[in-house]
């Protein structure tokens, strides 16, 4: 069974962006992108509601002879992984190997986890939230970056109840902190 993880890269006040929708704050040096990678590499599905999707959707393109090795290896996870946008408003998908769902269906996704072996990634704090509240994240992993934006867009909803168990952390060079949590089941 697969397993359901929420990634993001936060703000140390817990904003995936700022205030204006800003998150350049948010770039990942190499070090961060390649031990990104190697947690992308055990994903068989992206989830992404709209906007995150909008964000994502560069990868198409990325990873040419030009760029540098740790984007060219993410460009080759992204092209080999399914992709599925929850979107009511987007007209059509532009990127390969992806479908468009007009709502979220928790038990379609239950039944996604019981079909598969590799990891789905959930990418978007509204999708995400819709998840969470379903019950269906069995991990939490949150790249915190040393800085705070004072608002925006948040990693975890409002009115989210949950206890969750730490079961990795890693602090990297640039003073971001990755830390890992079960979910409860």
């Amino acid at each position: 069974m697969g397993q359901l993880i929420y990634s993001g890269i936060t703000s140390l006040d817990g904003y995936l962006a700022d205030s204006q929708g800003n998150f350049d704050w948010s770039a990942p040096d190499e070090e961060v992108h390649a031990f990104v990678n190697h947690l992308e590499r055990g994903s068989g599905t992206y989830l992404f509601g709209r906007r995150m999707y909008g964000v994502m959707a560069a990868w198409e393109t990325l990873g040419g002879p030009g760029d540098p090795p740790v984007i060219q290896d993410f460009a080759r996870i992204w092209s080999g992984v399914d992709k599925v946008v929850y979107s009511t408003s987007l007209p059509h998908v532009t990127t390969a190997r992806t479908r468009l769902e007009r709502s979220f269906n928790p038990d379609a996704v239950r039944q996604l986890k019981a079909g598969t072996d590799r990891n789905i990634g959930i990418g978007g704090a509204t999708l995400a939230a819709a998840a969470l509240r379903a019950g269906l994240v069995d991990e939490c992993q949150v790249f915190l970056n040393p800085v705070a934006v004072g608002g925006g867009l948040r990693y975890l909803p409002d009115g989210l109840d949950l206890q969750l168990e730490l079961l990795d952390e890693r602090r990297f060079s640039n003073g971001v902190v990755y830390l890992r949590y079960r979910c409860p089941a």
